[in-house]
């Protein structure tokens, strides 16, 4: 059975300020919930991090882990992600029109998510911890002159988390932790407006942004019946965004008693995006097969089905300027009084499920490998330029020094992300999920590659 005893001074860091200043960006990798979290589970496809407590950043797998440290520890790094996304396909105009263009570039900027753990043990029943690090994220940046513009521009995500935790033991095998996530978020949709069913050849282009803070908690349970075996339990609850801001929208046709003027005009109206955050649940375990060998695997639900639409909505009164409006648009074309912008998404919940290994080749060195299957919540019937997402396999490698003296540790980490094809056939729909009407869509076939590396820095004191 595991047993704690020992303690050490707590002591802090401002590695904080670096965390701050480099706002993370991201991609559209199981929705938009970030698995790169730490390149010690990443070496093993994040295969069984609810029950493998091995540094400071279980405080973000699962909190109860913290139970297994001992002293303070202290884990920093950053993952480097990068996706070559080509779409390869045609768009018509409500006019029925092609859209003349490209093919939108390489559209994933390449991302890098900075993170700090920290963990101390007040004594033999009770540790802390906090962690900063992004557990949400999304970006996305066509070219001005794709084809899929009337649909896609910029998609923007981003969410930094301040995560305080506290674990019991019982030292005898038993533990449980708590965790408080207090997230800002920000979020940005841009995209071009066509008009040509208002007879104006002239695009319109609509840019919202807003942010919001936001509150969930993280729970876990450790259970260790041996010296080489444990099993973890980890739940995240979910919540919704409120993204609070501004919308934008220029070359916006004139509207007089009998309909378009043929003048234009720029119109503002303060907005609002819900974003529905999915609650999860892990499970992991860990068993060391013998001295050398130690096999961990873990599965992973989420409640992907909260998000059913990407909405926007008005934040004021219309009266007495129905034509003066971003919204005077967009209740017309989608229905429901102050809308001025929706997505259909019907996203369902998923599964993953990892695989992982960890060989110590000798007191200082350890060999990693893992693999993970990824279900992607997109619903094919309701696949967007936004999100053009699918199921992935995730192959990592990773390797730790850890210099036992010093108490210093380094992992580095390293995957790849098999995604098929992704065929699209977006057109808009109504907020009861019908299809606008007309002759507008985008359509075609986009090819994914996908890489990552993460390097993490990890002291026990």
């Amino acid at each position: 059975m595991y047993n704690k005893t020992s303690c050490a001074p707590f002591r802090t860091c401002s590695f904080l300020s670096v965390v701050l200043a480099t706002t993370p960006a991201s991609l559209f990798a199981g929705g938009f919930a970030l698995n790169e979290q730490s390149a010690s589970a990443m070496g093993v496809a994040n295969a069984g991090a609810a029950a493998n407590p091995e540094n400071a950043t279980t405080v973000y797998f699962n909190p109860a882990g913290m139970s297994h440290l001992e002293g303070t520890n202290l884990s920093f790094g950053a993952a480097v992600l990068d996706i070559t996304g080509d779409f390869e396909g045609s768009a018509t105009r409500y006019d029925g029109s092609p859209v003349e263009g490209g093919n939108g570039s390489d559209f994933v900027p390449l991302a890098v998510l900075p993170n700090l753990y920290v963990t101390h043990e007040l004594n033999d029943t009770v540790d802390v911890g906090f962690g900063l690090h992004a557990p949400y994220g999304l970006k996305a940046d066509y070219d001005n002159d794709f084809r899929g513009r009337f649909y896609a521009d910029k998609t923007e995500l981003e969410v930094i988390s301040f995560s305080p935790s506290i674990a019991f033991n019982d030292n005898n095998g038993f533990s449980a932790g708590f965790g408080v996530n207090l997230m800002y978020a920000t979020g940005r949709l841009s995209k071009f407006q066509d008009f040509s069913a208002l007879g104006q050849s002239e695009e319109g282009y609509i840019d919202i942004e807003g942010d919001d803070i936001a509150v969930t908690f993280t729970a876990g349970i450790l259970y260790s019946p041996s010296d080489r075996t444990d099993f973890g339990l980890s739940f995240r609850s979910g919540t919704e965004l409120e993204l609070d801001g501004d919308a934008i929208m220029t070359n916006v046709p004139v509207f007089g008693a009998t309909g378009p003027t043929g003048q234009t005009q720029t119109l503002s109206e303060k907005a609002r995006v819900p974003l529905e955050i999915p609650e999860s649940l892990t499970f992991g375990a860990r068993h060391q097969f013998t001295d050398s060998v130690t096999l961990l695997a873990g599965a992973t639900w989420a409640k992907w089905s909260r998000f059913e639409a990407l909405d926007v909505f008005s934040r004021q009164s219309n009266a007495g300027t129905p034509n003066q409006t971003i919204s005077f648009l967009g209740e017309r074309k989608f229905g429901g009084e102050g809308t001025i912008g929706h997505v259909a998404e019907n996203w369902r919940d998923t599964w993953s499920a990892s695989l992982g290994t960890v060989w110590q080749a000798t007191s200082a060195w350890a060999f990693k490998a893992g693999y993970a299957f990824d279900e992607s919540p997109v619903n094919e019937n309701f696949r967007t330029a936004r999100i053009p997402s699918d199921d992935r396999h995730w192959l990592t490698l990773g390797a730790q020094y850890a210099d036992q003296p010093s108490g210093w540790t380094v992992d580095v980490a390293a995957g790849i992300l098999l995604i098929d094809d992704v065929d699209l056939n977006e057109v808009e729909y109504t907020l009861e999920d019908e299809p606008v009407g007309g002759p507008s869509n985008v359509s075609g076939t986009y090819e994914l590659d996908a890489w990552g590396a993460a390097l993490q820095i990890s002291k026990s004191f």
